[in-house]
């Protein structure tokens, strides 16, 4: 062979037809389409348009809440001690001896504590020396007045027989004049020495620092050598009082009811009330008064409840949960109708209320539907709210639907 036909043989016939390459163009589109199908599908990507959110889900359960019945409005508050105080010394002075502890019962007028009374004490002895003193004085001016009365007498039986000068008579009556009047001024002297003593006294009665009422001291503030005042020295070594005492007699309850309800409370309302340190504890109660002011901040009413019966567990401060009741002849010991659900889980008010139900048997996928459904409420336990009509024991519900939640929605369920 020629090198020309070789030559020939190595050229491109550029007018020979091209093969057709639609199989690889068709090909790769639906590879990526089938890949990121599977990519979406393994991040729980949506193919509705929406990516589906993550709730969390609550079990209706059948209510068992005991004593719920006759129920009108629940609340919370502490108790709190209507006769309370921190008792301190009239005066400032050294305290010498304590003798109280915390825990202990004392009565009205027991000794609590003494404060130095060296110094009262000295000016006490003065100001009785002084009344000795004017008692003196008055018993000495009492012997010049009987002097000079005897004096005036003999002048005047001199003077009626002409022995004695008229001037002689004139001054022995003025000198029992001036000696009355010494006399008035030394009662009055000796009078102003009673009430000086009378003053010492109290101050030093004051040194014994006694209990005002009867009740339980659940604080001690002072030591013995510690300073004390009545009145704060502004300094961190002066105490402004020996201890508190709460008379527990006096304990109460309040608590803070929404300005919205607080048309279901009412004087004499019996209320059960349930110490958070003794739940299963229900202490009866009943409504003392609704105070006429109310809280712009957090719209709320303040209510004072008093117990009916003292109970040692009750302490000043506990936390406490009331519940307000109807009168007590309304009460009945019907089963309580309805399901008790998370209050979040309950949206609108009124007739408008409703709640998203999870219809798990139409799940596709991890993807649920959630069903709006209309349902009606009574009344509200702490976080808890009572669907009367609307639900039923086991059913699954949004414990707390997001914003833009609509009927047929799809989620995907918490964990």
């Amino acid at each position: 062979m020629d090198k020309k036909a070789l030559l020939d043989e190595l050229k491109i016939d550029r007018e020979r037809p091209k093969r057709p390459r639609w199989p690889w163009i068709v090909f790769i589109p639906v590879a990526l389409i089938g890949g990121l199908g599977i990519v979406a599908w393994a991040f729980g990507v949506s193919f509705y348009g929406v990516d589906p959110t993550e709730v969390e889900t609550y079990l209706v359960r059948a209510s068992v809440d005991p004593g719920s019945d006759g129920v009108v409005l629940d609340a919370t508050g502490y108790v709190v001690a209507r006769r309370q105080a921190t008792v301190s010394s009239k005066t400032t002075g050294k305290v010498e001896e304590v003798l109280i502890e915390e825990g202990m019962t004392v009565e009205a007028g027991q000794l609590l504590a003494t404060l130095d009374d060296s110094l009262p004490r000295a000016q006490l002895e003065l100001e009785e020396s002084r009344l000795a003193a004017a008692d003196t004085a008055l018993d000495e001016i009492k012997a010049s007045i009987q002097q000079a009365e005897l004096d005036l007498e003999r002048t005047r039986d001199l003077a009626e027989r002409e022995l004695a000068s008229r001037a002689d008579l004139d001054r022995n009556r003025i000198t029992l004049k001036g000696l009355t009047a010494r006399l008035a001024y030394a009662e009055r002297q000796l009078e102003v020495a009673r009430r000086g003593v009378d003053l010492q006294r109290l101050l030093l009665d004051d040194m014994e620092i006694r209990a005002p009422f009867g009740g339980v001291v659940i604080a001690k503030a002072a030591q013995p050598g510690e300073m004390i005042s009545p009145i704060s020295a502004g300094g961190g070594f002066t105490r402004t009082g020996i201890c508190t005492i709460v008379d527990m007699d006096s304990l109460e309850i309040e608590v803070d009811v929404n300005e919205a309800f607080i048309n279901r409370v009412r004087p004499g309302q019996p209320v059960t009330a349930r110490l958070n340190a003794y739940p299963d504890a229900r202490i009866p109660a009943e409504v003392i008064a609704t105070i006429p002011a109310a809280d712009r901040s957090k719209a709320t009413v303040r209510v004072r409840i008093g117990f009916k019966d003292r109970d040692s567990r009750v302490v000043p401060d506990m936390g406490v949960k009331v519940a307000f009741l109807e009168e007590e002849t309304d009460v009945v010991d019907a089963p309580p109708t309805g399901v008790l659900v998370p209050r979040t889980a309950v949206l609108g008010r009124g007739d408008d209320s409703h709640v998203f139900v999870v219809n798990a048997d139409d799940a596709e996928g991890q993807w649920v539907p959630v069903e709006r459904r209309k349902v009606l409420v009574g009344v509200e336990r702490d976080s808890r709210i009572r669907v009367i009509d609307g639900l039923r024991a086991g059913e699954r519900i949004v414990s707390d639907p997001p914003a833009g939640l609509g009927d047929g929605s799809r989620v995907v369920l918490a964990d």
